[in-house]
């Protein structure tokens, strides 16, 4: 992706796009995906960088959601395995298989889950990807090594899928933006224009770098910005009522050997009602979520005080080597854009995370709620009203079976895996230039082509792009991130051709951002 050329595609006026997106998470991302699959011209705008809110914050799985089973929600759970089981298919370098064993103390829960995940295997059809069994308390204390052995009577093992969810966004924008689209990260909208009926025609546009101007004209305008939603609607309608109710999911991330093996820890309720998971992800173990309502939506949430010592409670009563503070090598949180509920007091948990396609009297089109894994199929559910807006023909989607930038079958090993096809040509960047050959940190395999490549070739601008989403340094040891922002800025400030004044500028807003992650002792 090149951000100079793309820049210059919306310098021209005279141009009309088919569809505009405003937001580069997973929603507008999706939006852009499947417009592209049929033919339309398609621009992105996202005002900082691609998954930079909720989409690079999730709990990194892929999944039907069990919790929903249980919830009665049966569509979305069918239409989320669906697509589950065809992400694996089109990213294998960027999903994967991931063994789940919940924990079982009583006769009553392995009746329970057992059933439970039987029908969860049943609703995935021919895209299933593993069967759920019970397995005795041997050897689940051998697949976790880390859990407590008191009252274990054995556990159910099931399957879903993991992810890297900041570099799957980016593969995404890159495959829009390789099939056609114009796709913008710091590009914010600041207005939209109407004609004399009221109806949308384009949107006011800045670029975040450098301050510039542009109008961009569109058929359709597409609001995919998560929990900002209510931004947008209130610059097309100062009076509409808020959609949106942020609630905050936190997660902490601790050794690996805090749980041991490569099986995921699912404990199925907590005392908030919610699931817990301890997931292994990228040579750490990932434990979350909570779910707590915050009135305002904010593009780097906090971690609230009660939310670290609630995870760190229900981790400890399951874990035979309790969970300190000190043991956290980064929290982060992210915000979901639920659905305000109509009657006061509706509990988070039980908002349905089914998405929503709302159309306004200007024909903005908003897309709101739904799941990471959802994504392609919000995308489609989206674009299918073109028609309707345009009243031009429109061709049937083609997403579901696109295969996603860095599609290979023949996988790189350890850290290169997410980079798929590309690990090769940045092994290469390294090999021509041998400086590049060094290390980003010493407990961290990642090395300093990658940071050239994610410049050249990812549209990555900030050092935070690539200590936090490019290589997520960031959310796996927030000290190291922060050790390893100086020798990341020199090797960017030179591909870029900046000057020291730029590397001081992105050091102290990456310190700024980046002490967020740490946990006080």
């Amino acid at each position: 992706m090149n951000r100079e050329e793309n820049i210059r595609q919306i310098s021209d006026s005279s141009k009309t796009w088919d569809i505009a997106v405003i937001g580069g998470g997973s929603s507008g991302l999706g939006v852009a995906l499947d417009a592209i699959s049929r033919g339309l011209s398609v621009v992105l705008l996202e005002k900082a960088d691609f998954a930079k809110g909720s989409s690079s914050r999730s709990t990194k799985l892929v999944h039907g959601g069990v919790r929903y089973l249980a919830q009665g929600d049966i569509g979305l759970v069918l239409e989320a395995l669906k697509e589950r089981g065809k992400l694996l298919q089109n990213a294998p370098h960027l999903t994967s298989n991931q063994p789940f064993i919940i924990p079982i103390y009583s006769w009553f829960d392995r009746i329970q889950y057992n059933t439970g995940l039987k029908i969860y295997d049943w609703m995935a059809g021919k895209l299933r990807i593993g069967k759920s069994h019970f397995i005795s308390k041997e050897e689940t204390l051998e697949r976790l090594p880390g859990i407590k052995s008191e009252g274990l009577q054995g556990g159910v093992v099931y399957y879903d899928g993991q992810f890297d969810d900041a570099r799957l966004a980016l593969a995404i924008a890159m495959t829009a933006d390789d099939a056609g689209a114009c796709i913008l990260n710091y590009a914010s909208v600041r207005g939209l224009i109407k004609d004399e009926n009221g109806k949308l025609t384009g949107l006011k546009v800045r670029d975040e770098l450098d301050g510039t101007k542009y109008t961009l004209k569109a058929k359709m305008i597409v609001n995919a910005t998560g929990v900002f939603a209510d931004k947008i609607l209130q610059m097309d309608n100062p009076d509409a009522a808020k959609m949106i109710q942020p609630s905050q999911g936190i997660h902490l991330v601790l050794d690996l050997d805090f749980l041991g093996g490569k099986d995921a820890l699912m404990i199925p309720k907590t005392k908030d009602g919610r699931v817990l998971f301890a997931v292994p992800w990228h040579g750490k173990l990932v434990v979350g979520t909570t779910d707590t309502l915050r009135e305002k939506a904010k593009l780097e949430p906090e971690a609230l005080q009660k939310e670290i010592d609630f995870v760190l409670e229900t981790a400890s009563g399951y874990l035979s080597k309790e969970p300190t503070r000190a043991d956290v090598k980064a929290v982060f949180a992210g915000l979901r854009p639920l659905a305000r509920p109509k009657e006061e007091g509706a509990k988070t948990k039980e908002i349905s995370r089914s998405h929503k396609v709302i159309i306004s009297g200007s024909n903005l089109v908003t897309l709101t709620g739904g799941k990471w894994t959802t994504f392609r199929k919000m995308g489609e559910d989206t674009v299918d009203h073109y028609q309707e807006i345009t009243e031009e023909l429109l061709a049937p989607s083609e997403s579901f079976g696109m295969k996603l930038h860095g599609y290979t079958t023949t996988l790189p090993g350890g850290h290169w895996t997410v980079y798929g096809s590309d690990a090769s040509k940045i092994q290469k960047l390294a090999e021509d230039r041998p400086e590049l050959a060094e290390k980003i940190h010493p407990d961290f395999p990642n090395i300093l082509a990658e940071v050239v490549w994610s410049v050249l070739e990812e549209m990555a601008v900030k050092v935070e792009d690539i200590l936090s989403r490019r290589i997520r340094m960031l959310i796996l040891d927030a000290q190291a991130a922060l050790d390893s922002a100086e020798k990341v800025a020199k090797i960017m400030a030179d591909e870029l051709q900046k000057d020291s004044n730029w590397i001081e500028q992105e050091l102290a807003d990456f310190r700024k951002v980046g002490e967020k992650y740490l946990i006080k002792a």
